[in-house]
């Protein structure tokens, strides 16, 4: 990645994580999910974690981890997820942060990376902590929603020549607010009108029902219609109807389609 980019994905992943973290923890039902966007300095990647959801106290919030050190150093430094079903017993990982995950009662933990052009942009995790395992399906839900994220974080820092030119408009704009020489002031007026006379053409929209939207993110990370009635505590009928309405709506033939489709009309 062009380091150059670097601030602007930090900021990407700070904005959208904590939506994604509320999404995180609706779709695997665990107590407890977190994460952070890495930093780079002289002395290597570190993960700050500085967005926590479900959490009892402050123990784990701003701690830094370093690669190589803990669930999330294995995460920064292999690239890939990451469990441990008994946190404080594992010898698969170090235990520089013991404290601070006793002091949140912490047991079975999984780390997730959000990879952004091949390297670790930020750290999803989820946790338990009454001691049960963590499932693979849970995992794989935590996968599909940090690849989502980096989707959505890749699109914006390629932001297509529309958005810059919105970008540089508003900029323009704001620079003429400050611009005391009125005759420098008309001119600047005058070159802002003149690039922003093509009309900006607008993208379809499709409104859902907040029960369609849980439906469809469920089928989005494989949930079967037994799974998401029994998560939502709907009737299997019910969900069934919830998902001919988003259908219909969305113009689709099938829920996988209806949920691919709300994700790029960013209803998801």
């Amino acid at each position: 990645m062009n380091r150059q980019e670097e601030p602007a994905l930090q900021r990407i992943i700070d904005e959208l994580l904590p939506e994604r973290l509320e999404r995180l923890r609706k779709v695997t039902g665990l107590p407890i999910v977190l994460g952070g966007a890495t930093r780079r300095d002289a002395t290597g990647v570190r993960l700050v974690l500085d967005r926590l959801v479900g959490n009892s106290g402050e123990s784990l919030r701003g701690l830094v981890v370093h690669a190589g050190k803990g669930l999330g150093g294995c995460v920064l430094r292999s690239r890939t997820p990451f469990r441990v079903n008994d946190y404080a017993s594992t010898m698969a990982i170090t235990h520089d942060y013991d404290q601070a995950v006793h002091q949140e009662g912490l047991t079975s933990v999984f780390a997730v990376p959000i990879l952004v052009r091949g390297e670790v942009g930020g750290v999803l995790y989820g946790a338990v902590r009454e001691g049960s395992p963590i499932g693979d399906r849970t995992v794989r839900g935590a996968v599909v929603v940090a690849g989502q994220l980096q989707s959505d974080v890749e699109l914006r820092l390629r932001r297509n020549p529309a958005d810059r030119s919105r970008e540089a408009l508003a900029e323009l704009a704001a620079l003429i607010r400050d611009t005391a020489d009125p005759v420098l002031r008309a001119r600047l007026e005058r070159i802002r009108t003149d690039l922003s006379r093509e009309p900006v053409r607008p993208e379809a929209e499709f409104s859902l029902s907040p029960r369609e939207i849980d439906v469809l993110q469920l089928v989005e990370v494989g949930a079967a219609n037994l799974e998401i009635a029994a998560r939502l505590g709907l009737s299997l009928e019910t969900v069934k109807a919830y998902l001919r309405s988003a259908m219909r709506k969305l113009e689709v033939h099938n829920r996988t389609a209806a949920a691919h489709r709300a994700r790029l009309g960013g209803l998801l």
